[in-house]
């Protein structure tokens, strides 16, 4: 079952939709990233535009941050989508089949496991370029929060649009180097590279659920009343587990990175409820992600894409009646970023 909580119809009257801070956050996994695509992809085709116009605040990490990315700079959920589809066995390198793609998965496995990234970043480059060009984070027209990881001061970095004064400098930015840093999944990808010489990883090592983040930005940057918030956040489905409490490390070591996840997840989003006062004084955070079986679904298994456009249709069609009074009413005001 999905986990999102219901507003109810005291939380809708008690709150103008025309009031309302509307926040789009989203997980990283991977290929995974096809389910929120999908997703907002079919909450879409009811609105008339593209998706992205309808949120003041878009963050994401990893995947999530291709997304959210790219629907902040306009561009729709269904090309999005199309871009998983279409590119997606290219990235992850499974365009090859029979004898020659087996043996090219064992051989990136083993370079994987013993010396090296899995994967050229080469491919998820010239996919985002396809798309996100020479733009750069100040074009974008909702403001954005994308976290990464500087692994040279073991600090975070977390590009932001110029929505604050003292936010001068992100806007800059080429939109590709935030996307392919964000993205860069330590053993999957090599660290990026930005056209400023600053070599980045993946936000997922410390914020792959930004739904925390993005609530603290909205406070505390924005200054944005905590009543007035409401947030859409989407993951990337969620494993199921099951610890034993007795582990040897060769046996816990294969979960402990989705371990470590997963705690980070629920984190965030108990970050997020204290702070929006969910869910005992008002239903603020709309949580849509599905429990799945373990290791069904690899961040790296493009086979799966068309079942992961599935369930997020599904999920979608659900969803709608509830989502849409909260969130897509009428779109967002127009953002006015402070420097261009």
């Amino acid at each position: 079952m999905t986990r999102i909580r219901r507003a109810t119809r005291s939380t809708r009257r008690g709150r103008e939709a025309t009031t309302l801070k509307r926040i789009l956050t989203i997980d990283g996994g991977g290929i995974r990233g096809t389910f929120p695509a999908a997703f907002l992809a079919n909450l879409e085709q009811d609105l008339g535009q593209p998706i992205g116009r309808y949120f003041d605040l878009i963050s994401g990490t990893s995947t999530g941050g291709i997304i959210a990315i790219g629907l902040a700079l306009g561009l729709p959920a269904a090309d999005i989508l199309k871009l998983y589809e279409d590119k997606g066995p290219a990235i992850f390198a499974q365009t090859r089949g029979g004898v020659a793609g087996w043996l090219g998965r064992r051989f990136r496995t083993g370079r994987w496991l013993l010396w090296g990234p899995k994967y050229s970043p080469q491919p998820l480059h010239d996919a985002l370029y396809d798309v996100l060009g020479d733009r750069k984070l100040g074009d974008a027209r909702t403001r954005l929060v994308i976290p990464a990881w500087h692994p040279q001061t073991q600090g975070v970095y977390i590009f932001k649009t110029a929505h604050h004064p003292r936010l001068r400098t992100d806007y800059k930015e080429l939109a590709i180097d935030a996307a392919m840093a964000t993205a860069a999944a330590p053993t999957y990808f090599a660290q990026h590279v930005t056209a400023n010489d600053v070599g980045l990883v993946d936000g997922g090592l410390w914020a792959n659920n930004p739904t925390g983040i993005a609530v603290v930005e909205a406070i505390a940057t924005l200054g944005w009343p905590a009543e007035d918030i409401r947030v859409l956040s989407i993951g990337c489905l969620e494993d199921i587990k099951v610890v034993r409490e007795a582990y040897g490390a060769a046996r816990l070591a294969p979960q402990l990175a989705s371990l470590f996840m997963a705690g980070q997840s629920h984190g965030s989003l108990g970050i997020a409820q204290i702070l929006t006062g969910d869910p005992h004084e008002r239903r603020a955070i709309y949580r849509v992600s599905q429990p799945v079986p373990d290791g069904f679904y690899s961040l790296d298994d493009t086979s799966r894409i068309r079942s992961l456009k599935d369930r997020a249709f599904a999920e979608a069609r659900i969803q709608k009646p509830i989502l849409q009074p909260q969130f897509f009413a009428k779109p967002a005001e127009e953002f006015v970023p402070h420097y261009r």
